[in-house]
């Protein structure tokens, strides 16, 4: 057992509240009144702890202390079925304010060099000019630490009082002295006192052995947490999945929960000082743990009685739709749980372009909360009582079961599904006559010999008809015919069918009329798919096992809302033991690239990103059709991607820049993306400098990492195997090393042909 120190234990003894500097939670108080006796304290106590062994520290996971004293860990939001933001404090940072009594704080980060004070100073303009909130500045040494406070003055005389936040790592003693310039300090408890990126593991025999560590990061954060609390400075306590220290890395592993239990560390040094103006936030570059991390931090929160702010963001995104994809899994998950005060998109472009997608998450976030928008309120009370089983601090993904071929079968149905995650493309009967048809097999991804199609990687599974060419197309039913025979599954309503029949087709119906049918086929047809709504009752979602169908289409009824509708129905399925894939069918009539990237990511990847769904059919409504099949089929790729279910392409973890980069990311991060773009599986990590070196690219097969100017270091995995390669030569020297490592694979000419039609 953890032993306190004198000073800890005399505070405990006394009981205290949650905002009590010395104690823990609320739950540790024995009786009414703390509040008042903790002041008292205060008052009569000389000053606070200045060692580890005086601080109340929150009792250990690990050993099950903290389940002793709070109880087993609860909730993680407001409400599991109805979005209200999580109540948190008000923190404040100069003029702008964090917290669920203000609204969301967007912000970005300057990528120029912070000793550029002049082009920094014009950047952060735009930045303020476009909208945001708060810009982020990179504070390497001293000298950075001087330009900032020039920075600041700088913007005063020009009408901007926009807040400044100074990103530290590895500078304890700077981070005391930029305190003075910037009304925020963003930590990184990963490397703020333990900086060593050597991944050495270190054994620990007992809990009292990790915690003696303890002292070293007292002493560095102390000075810091008295300087901001004298000078009313924000802090955030910014814990990066990538970038934790050695010592957490062996205690609790490369894991959500290392990271929740460091940031809880600092927090504790924060509160053993009364001081409480800060905020938290677990980055990480895969959406899915990202979402754990902040979930676990939100629960530990609640059942210690904790209220800080939460930053929200996905590290190292990337650009794009891509990059606004991962980000709007990973926020858009969390913003519609109710958890989020302030959000940063990032993107390896420029901080002016990070605006627009991070502004309309917060949008759309805003519009879904009960308390502020009574459609919403009524669409999420309109939801069928269900019970919310969700285990938020593992992961599971629900598998959908692929259709069984009969012995009756004239063609493979295994294949009109895949396992990992399937991409349905929605197509028109013109799009399959005789001069269209060969283009359309180059959009549904397939390869192409002879003018027969056949799927590749990244081909469209399955195809989805509202109405089915004429029997009397010739052409038309011949390429239906061959995408059916390459295990290409075309799904069309069973009304359709009824008028003019199409062999092997797959009839879609409503499930309450496949009720009222028996389940009963339309000539021709060889499976049966069923459309729900989330509306139907509990006994009418069970029959679908009577019916075995192929697949499910799951698209909510506008009536109700979309996130709890759809995790009803995934409650019902699993506890009645029905396995059939179900598809998130997904109805748009946005124009914009972007906006279709952040709507998907947040309204599908919320729920993919708990294991709950099994692919996507993106269908375009309206009087235009905007996007071609190869965009929305890419796109659909990118999702499942995204929420690490089916990959089709390479992986890119490219850090944003900023004033440490080393290299234009921008240029190289094409140059690589060109170069490498089509390793499935592979997963390659451009990072500006050594602060995002080995630590951020965790997950990363491959890295390119900046080190000094015109250097670069090439990583595999989290090692160093070539070092100070020259930038020029840097690009190809990491196809040589993927292709010495037996993870290339040429592009062939044919592949070449396609993607150059595709763009």
């Amino acid at each position: 057992m953890v032993k306190f120190g004198a000073l800890a234990l005399a505070v405990a003894a006394l009981s205290a509240s949650n905002v009590d500097a010395f104690a823990g939670p609320r739950s540790h108080a024995a009786a009414s009144g703390s509040s008042a006796r903790s002041s008292a304290l205060r008052m009569s106590t000389s000053s606070y702890p200045t060692t580890a062994e005086d601080i109340l520290w929150t009792p250990s996971w690990k050993t099950g202390e903290r389940d002793e004293a709070l109880g087993p860990i609860g909730k993680y939001c407001e409400d599991l079925y109805r979005v209200t933001r999580r109540k948190t404090r008000t923190v404040n940072c100069g003029p702008v304010k964090f917290g669920s009594d203000h609204p969301i704080v967007r912000q970005t980060m300057a990528t120029t060099a912070t000793a550029d004070v002049d082009g920094t100073i014009e950047q952060v303009m735009r930045c303020a000019d476009k909208g945001f909130d708060l810009v982020r500045i990179t504070v390497q040494g001293k000298r950075e630490a001087n330009a900032a406070d020039k920075i600041r003055e700088g913007l005063f005389k020009k009408g901007y009082d926009i807040p400044l936040c100074a990103d530290m790592h590895f500078q304890p003693v700077v981070a005391q002295l930029v305190a003075d310039a910037v009304e925020k300090i963003r930590i990184n408890p990963g490397n703020f006192a333990d900086g060593r990126k050597d991944f050495e593991e270190k054994v620990y025999e007992s809990e009292a052995d990790y915690v003696q560590e303890r002292e070293y990061l007292v002493e560095a954060m102390l000075p810091l947490v008295e300087k901001c609390k004298k000078l009313d400075r924000c802090m955030r306590i910014g814990t990066n999945h990538g970038s934790l220290s050695s010592r957490v890395l062996s205690f609790y592993g490369d894991t959500p929960r290392g990271m929740v239990e460091s940031a809880i560390e600092f927090a504790d040094i924060c509160r053993s000082q009364d001081y409480h103006n800060f905020v938290f936030s677990m980055k990480a570059s895969n959406p899915l743990v990202m979402v754990q991390s902040y979930r676990l931090l939100a629960a530990e929160m609640y059942r210690m009685d904790w209220d800080y702010p939460l930053h929200l963001g996905v590290t190292e995104a990337g650009e794009g739709e891509d990059g606004r994809m991962k980000s709007a899994v990973g926020i858009g998950t969390l913003l519609a749980d109710g958890l989020g005060d302030t959000v940063r998109v990032s993107l390896t472009e420029d901080p002016e372009f990070e605006y627009e997608p991070c502004n309309r998450l917060a949008e759309i976030a805003t519009d879904r909360l009960a308390d502020l928008n009574p459609e919403a309120a009524q669409r999420q009370a309109a939801v069928p009582t269900y019970v919310d089983t969700r285990d938020i601090t593992t992961f599971s993904r629900r598998q959908g079961a692929l259709p069984e071929k009969k012995d009756t079968d004239t063609i493979d149905v295994s294949g009109i599904l895949n396992e990992n995650g399937s991409v349905i493309s929605a197509v028109t009967p013109e799009m399959l006559q005789e001069e269209n048809v060969q283009y359309l097999y180059q959009e549904l991804g397939c390869k192409t010999a002879v003018g027969m199609p056949f799927k590749d990687v990244a081909t469209s599974d399955s195809i989805f008809l509202r109405s089915v060419p004429s029997s009397d197309d010739a052409a038309a039913r011949t390429a239906l015919r061959r995408l059916a025979e390459v295990n290409m599954g075309i799904i069309v309503p069973a009304e359709e069918l009824e008028k003019d029949p199409l062999p092997n087709a797959i009839a879609l119906m409503e499930l309450k009329d496949a009720i009222a049918k028996d389940g009963a086929l339309p000539a021709g047809a060889i499976r049966l798919a069923v459309t729900i709504h989330g509306t139907e009752s509990e006994d009418e979602l069970k029959q679908i096992k009577d019916f075995d169908p192929a697949l499910v289409l799951l698209r909510a009824s506008d009536e109700v809302s979309n996130l709890h509708a759809s995790r009803r129905v995934f409650e019902i399925l699993k506890a009645a033991d029905i396995t059939t894939s179900v598809i998130h069918h997904f109805q748009t009539d946005t124009a914009e690239s972007d906006e279709l990237a952040l709507q998907m990511g947040m309204k599908i990847g919320s729920l993919l990103s708990d294991g709950a769904g099994d692919g996507v059919l993106v269908e375009q409504t309206g009087d235009s059709s905007p996007f071609s099949v190869d965009f929305v089929r890419r796109t659909s790729f990118s999702l499942l991607q995204g929420c690490r279910m089916r990959n089709t392409k390479t992986e890119f973890v490219s850090c944003p820049s900023c004033g440490r980069t080393l290299f234009d990311l921008q240029e190289t991060t094409a140059k690589i993306q060109e170069s490498t773009g089509h390793l499935p599986g592979v997963t390659v990590a451009v990072m500006g400098c050594i602060v995002n070196g080995p630590g951020e690219m965790a997950d990363a097969d491959f890295g390119y990492v900046g080190t000094l100017p015109g250097k670069i270091d090439l990583y595999y995995g989290k090692e160093v195997v070539r070092k100070n390669v020259p930038e020029a030569e840097a690009v190809d020297g990491l196809v040589d090393l993927i292709k010495e490592y037996g993870m290339w694979k040429d592009l062939d000419e044919e592949e070449s042909e396609v993607e150059a039609v595709a763009a």
